[in-house]
């Protein structure tokens, strides 16, 4: 009877099912990192060909070189052009989409901010009824709100202006849904509470200890509507009528729609697609560090 008890440990550890078992984890991993490589691919690939293509002539475009480069390296030559052309009206472009990203995502941050804090930290009637109608507001396309944006801001005259972008920018229903989300389990009630009892003002509480914990929240809901209105088209499209109010889309479809035209226009389109990433990928690579939490962590004792 001993003996039998002492054999099935070793039955349950024996070389061949520990063999299994390793080949199984392994095909487990080698599952994982197949997708991973085609969804980085997914990813990659379309970044690469704006890069080649931005580094051809119109004629080496449409050549034989495909997918790879061609003989002459003409990006930088395309990029001079780029914002050497019409007087350099893609640096105004350039110039009003960052303005439009930035301060637009600024401000939804921060309104997005203080109205998480309000909804997660004060109790008041009617709040679940107003985060039902951001959750609402989360499911609608900007796009299926930009014709009634337009007919509300042509009866108060701020088409066609910088105004008409801006004000939409600024309100992100995603922002406060995950703020609320965010300080409820990250601004800790007792510190709320040790603020009060120092005398700080509620003002103060929220901008020295509430936007503080809520870092990470913040500078996700920042990227995301950094790249939402930086990338928006729609919105611009239906609010805009004077091209030096242009952003960087509408900019590069009007250059793209006189290519038949003149074909020239193709190595400003696809030079200023890869200018216009640029930011795009530097703001992610900068505020990426921000990414972490836990930095209230032990404020609590």
């Amino acid at each position: 009877m001993t003996a039998e008890l002492d054999e099935r440990p070793q039955q349950a550890t024996s070389p061949a099912a520990g063999g299994e078992a390793e080949r199984r984890e392994l095909g487990r991993a080698a599952l994982i990192n197949g997708i991973l490589l085609v969804a980085a691919l997914y990813f990659l690939v379309p970044i690469y060909w704006v890069i080649v293509a931005a580094s051809k002539s119109t004629e080496d475009l449409f050549g034989t070189h495909g997918f790879w480069f061609a003989g002459e390296f003409e990006l930088f030559d395309n990029i001079a052009q780029v914002f050497a052309y019409d007087g350099g009206v893609f640096l105004r472009w350039f110039a009003n989409s960052a303005l439009y990203s930035v301060v637009g995502g600024a401000v939804a941050t921060y309104l997005a901010a203080a109205g998480g804090y309000a909804l997660a930290k004060y109790a008041f009637r009617g709040r679940e009824v107003i985060f039902g109608v951001l959750l609402g507001g989360v499911l609608v396309p900007m796009t299926a709100t930009a014709l009634p944006l337009f007919l509300l801001f042509s009866q108060l005259g701020l088409t066609d202006t910088y105004w008409g972008v801006l004000i939409p920018s600024m309100v992100s229903p995603f922002g406060i849904f995950l703020c609320r989300i965010y300080a409820a389990a990250s601004v800790s009630d007792a510190v709320i509470e040790a603020a009060r009892i120092d005398g700080a003002g509620e003002l103060r509480i929220f901008h020295a200890v509430g936007l503080r914990a809520m870092t990470p929240a913040l500078v996700t809901v920042f990227l995301f509507q950094l790249v939402s209105i930086w990338n928006n088209y729609f919105l611009p499209l239906v609010m805009l009528s004077d091209p030096s109010l242009y952003p960087i889309t509408l900019g590069l479809n009007n250059w793209r729609g006189q290519v038949d035209r003149l074909p020239e226009f193709y190595e400003l389109t696809t030079g200023g697609v890869l200018v216009s990433i640029v930011p795009l990928a530097v703001a992610v690579v900068v505020l990426q560090r921000f990414w972490r939490s836990g930095l209230t962590d032990g404020a609590v004792k």
